[in-house]
């Protein structure tokens, strides 16, 4: 049998060690730093490198580092049961234009998809739920605000029966936008639809990836 070739070594031609490079991402990515507050930070850990580095890093090896938190996180979930999601679109200026980003969230905090269009209408609303449908599998129930072109799209999907509208149920998922906006003030808003949506994609995964539950952990462990 022909050997397995190992893949590629990312840092291969990259001065600094692995482990600076991810913190530097995971700092940028999870905290509402700018790139210059993220280059003063590490200047007083004795690490000294440029705000333009960490743009570079990020844009290099974010995409890299959400795809391996994501590896480990969609098989565990596929199976998990009592499954609820919480659907919501949240508005973002791209050079004076609105665009929308969609956003599914589970009973715990977990961002499980997001998507950026021009639109909000059925058309928007079912590639979005086709996309995360695939990824993770269907949950039990789905809670989403009185926008029809939710109700549309699962209209098509065969999901009719899994919807639930409330004033106050989808509260969820309304608060996890919070600190996705004060990342995006830090960041001066987004210039392009592309990075937007690389952005978010990055920030989903790093954000499950800390999301700990912290009171519902005891000191010890």
């Amino acid at each position: 049998m022909p050997r397995r070739r190992k893949p590629p070594n990312p840092f291969k031609r990259f001065n600094s060690s692995p482990e600076i490079i991810r913190l530097v991402v995971m700092m940028y990515v999870r905290f509402p730093l700018s790139l210059r507050n993220v280059e003063d930070l590490l200047a007083e850990r004795g690490i000294d490198i440029c705000h333009e580095t960490v743009r570079h890093w990020w844009n290099w090896f974010g995409l890299l580092f959400a795809a391996d938190v994501q590896r480990q996180r969609v098989s565990r979930m596929r199976g998990f049961r009592q499954w609820k999601w919480h659907l919501d679109e949240v508005f973002v200026k791209i050079n004076g234009e609105t665009h929308y980003l969609w956003r599914a969230v589970d009973q715990e905090g977990e961002i499980l998809k997001s998507y950026v269009t021009k639109t909000r209408d059925k058309k928007a609303a079912l590639r979005f739920m086709k996309k995360a449908l695939k990824r993770h599998g269907s949950p039990n129930e789905i809670t989403t605000d009185g926008l029809n072109s939710y109700k549309a799209a699962m209209r098509e999907l065969g999901n009719t029966e899994k919807q639930e509208v409330g004033r106050w149920a989808n509260n969820r998922v309304e608060n996890s936008h919070l600190p996705f906006r004060r990342r995006e003030r830090a960041m001066l808003r987004f210039r392009q639809m592309k990075s937007l949506q690389k952005f978010a994609s990055v920030y989903a995964n790093v954000h499950n990836h800390f999301n700990a539950q912290r009171h519902l952990i005891d000191r010890q462990t």
